[in-house]
């Protein structure tokens, strides 16, 4: 039960856009307070929580067991009230560096794993490099020796592509897991983006 209850949840704004993504168990305290509905992916009919609780979980479903019945688990939920799409940034952090760089170095394309993975900074720190989104990139541990305290173009190792911030997606922040009946509500791009938590 627990795992069903942080399973993710796709919020939709009150304009049915992508505007996150938050535990089952967060989206059933929303529904719950009356601040967002269940939609039925299948369909697109919304549900208040009395209505969802009156379908029946399929023989395969996941479900929330209470005392006296089984719910449904919530895969899409739209606000009530929220119509705006949220302006946040993709926080600099190691981890968010590993999405962007989908756990590949920048230099020879390699995908070693995470473990034999660096962050290099392409204009190296003792000449003035910063730790920002344009100029930190993932090096597995050969190239990064390789580069040294070089720039690239001294060293003759060219990037993939040019670093910079990524966009922000709702579901940056979350997890892996794939809902398939969120591409009813998702365009391709937000696919694009490796998701861990």
């Amino acid at each position: 039960m627990v795992a069903s209850l942080q399973r993710p949840t796709l919020v939709l704004n009150r304009n049915w856009q992508p505007v996150g993504v938050v535990s089952v168990a967060r989206s059933l305290t929303l529904v719950a307070a009356e601040r967002a509905r269940f939609v039925n992916p299948a369909d697109f009919q919304q549900y208040s929580w009395e209505d969802w609780a009156r379908l029946a979980p399929s023989d395969d479903g996941m479900f929330v067991q209470s005392v006296t019945f089984r719910m449904r688990i919530p895969e899409v939920i739209t606000l009530t009230r929220y119509d705006r799409v949220p302006t946040n940034v993709v926080t600099f952090s190691r981890r968010n560096i590993y999405k962007r760089d989908h756990h590949t170095c920048q230099y020879c394309g390699v995908q070693p794993g995470s473990e034999e993975l660096t962050i290099d900074h392409v204009q190296p720190r003792s000449r003035g490099g910063t730790s920002t989104w344009d100029n930190c990139v993932l090096a597995c541990i050969d190239c990064n020796k390789r580069k040294a305290n070089k720039t690239p173009s001294e060293a003759r190792m060219p990037l993939a592509k040019t670093p910079i911030r990524p966009t922000w997606k709702p579901m940056y922040s979350w997890h892996s897991m794939r809902v398939a009946s969120w591409s009813k509500f998702l365009s391709e791009a937000y696919w694009n983006i490796e998701l861990d938590e």
